[in-house]
């Protein structure tokens, strides 16, 4: 038997393949990192819109909230998940803004909701509230100006004076305002000293209020006797008359209009009627 020949096989570069497998794993990895911003990325298609909620009727000088909501464009993703930031400016258009105020005037809104606070003028007019809302992500805006038609009236107020009878401090507290026996609202009052008076003021908007007397009445019953009202009364009342619209004086001018054609049809008529007389003799 002859001698045996041992052949080694022959060995391959290891880098190919580990080079391949670092490839695919990274591949893999990464696809993982992107897929949720790939998948949260709204289209650029997607609209952007919203509403502003608050009161249509503002009294005069008077200050109330409005929400303002946006959803869509480039900030939301297609799963209604926000992805980007919606920023806003707002502001109010009229026939004198002077004294007229929207805070914050600009910024942003979270989860896609923000409230602002409208000053009203002391004119009596018709207010907009403009709100430039923009959606924006990775450097993608699309904007939709969203309006608000606000009336400023002439409020309903009703004035007092309290007057500390307790020997020590009294308060804070809250009164409530009623209004034909109804509570609309409140007022808070500070901590009062022995002997002080102290004046409050409460305004109330209602366009639909019926024509007609109106009481606005306000107890302090509830501090047994430490406040009162000026005479050492615990109830005050203060009334007020709401007038109605002018009568719809249509009808009338519609049958006065009516009732003269007819007069003059018939004047007419006669008239006619007299010369076919004559013209027959």
């Amino acid at each position: 038997m002859g001698p045996v020949i041992l052949v080694r096989p022959r060995s391959f570069p290891r880098w190919p393949a580990l080079l391949g497998v670092a490839i695919l794993f990274g591949s893999a990895l990464g696809g993982l990192l992107l897929a949720p911003s790939a998948r949260g990325a709204a289209p650029s298609t997607t609209p952007v819109s919203g509403t502003i909620d608050g009161p249509s009727a503002l009294g005069a000088t008077l200050k109330s909230n409005y929400t303002v909501t946006a959803h869509g464009g480039y900030a939301e993703a297609a799963n209604g998940t926000f992805v980007g930031i919606y920023g806003y400016n707002a502001t109010l258009s009229g026939p004198n803004t002077t004294d007229a105020l929207v805070a914050p005037s600009s910024g942003v809104l979270t989860n896609g909701s923000v409230v602002l606070s409208v000053t009203a003028p002391s004119t009596l007019q018709t207010l907009t509230l403009y709100v430039l809302v923009t959606s924006s992500y990775q450097g993608q805006n699309i904007s939709t100006n969203l309006t608000k038609t606000i009336s400023i009236v002439e409020p309903f107020r009703v004035n007092a004076t309290l007057l500390v009878s307790a020997s020590t401090s009294v308060g804070p507290f809250n009164l409530t305002i009623d209004l034909d026996g109804a509570p609309v609202g409140s007022v808070a009052v500070p901590v009062l000293t022995a002997g002080s008076s102290y004046p409050i003021s409460f305004a109330y908007v209602d366009v639909d209020l019926s024509p007609g007397w109106h009481t606005f009445s306000i107890s302090v019953s509830q501090l047994h006797g430490l406040v009162t009202f000026q005479g050492g009364l615990e109830q005050y009342s203060q009334a007020f008359y709401v007038t109605g619209p002018p009568p719809d004086e249509t009808t009338w001018y519609l049958a006065g209009g009516l009732a003269f054609v007819g007069a003059i049809f018939i004047w007419m008529t006669r008239v006619g009627a007299r010369r076919r007389g004559r013209a027959k003799k």
